[in-house]
């Protein structure tokens, strides 16, 4: 008798942590998206501010420096230029051309940062490589656009910043699933 009702308290113990456990799950989902929003992570355009025309402020000149690095991965990974001059409010593609070095394919994710950290506020990007894992085949080389802006809002004392990327292999059981970045 005391082991059937020793199982029968593990028993309910477990299904109260199981149900704990599924609701912390759902509520990490409304806490992960507001550290985004605080860290300026998730910036992304959205399809109604994509209608409304965003002035672009010719009066001065932005130079955005372009950074490239990976770690763990058998790529090199370079920006197709260093360093950019543009206006705030000025819609602009970039490329970046990664290439696997190995005799296999390979997944991997790049993670963006940005100097001075304020920019992360500011910056809208319409289309990026890391919005999406990549995967690529041996010796395979590609070139990928980064399409974005700088929100004329941007403080006046900044002129010069940097937009990096960062590549890490992804494993596979990350890589059976497409990790979205809401950015960057």
């Amino acid at each position: 008798m005391n082991v059937a009702r020793a199982n029968t308290l593990v028993l309910k113990k477990l299904l109260i942590f199981s149900v704990v456990m599924f609701g912390f799950g759902f509520a990490l989902v409304p806490f992960y998206e507001k550290i985004c929003e605080v860290a300026g992570v998730n910036n992304l355009l959205q399809a109604d501010t994509l209608t409304e025309p965003v002035k672009v402020d010719t009066s001065r000149w932005l130079t955005v420096e372009l950074d490239a690095n990976t770690v763990g991965l058998p790529w090199q990974f370079k920006p197709m230029q260093s360093s950019v001059r543009i206006h705030p409010g000025e819609l602009i593609q970039v490329m970046y051309e990664v290439r696997n070095t190995s005799d296999r394919e390979v997944v991997g994710q790049a993670i963006p940062s940005y100097s001075p950290q304020l920019l992360a506020r500011h910056l809208k990007k319409l289309e990026c490589f890391c919005f999406s894992k990549q995967v690529l085949k041996p010796y395979e080389v590609r070139q990928m656009p980064v399409q974005f802006m700088i929100g004329p809002d941007i403080p006046s004392d900044v002129s010069v910043m940097t937009i990096s990327y960062t590549f890490f292999e992804l494993n596979n059981d990350t890589a059976d699933t497409d990790i979205k970045a809401k950015q960057i």
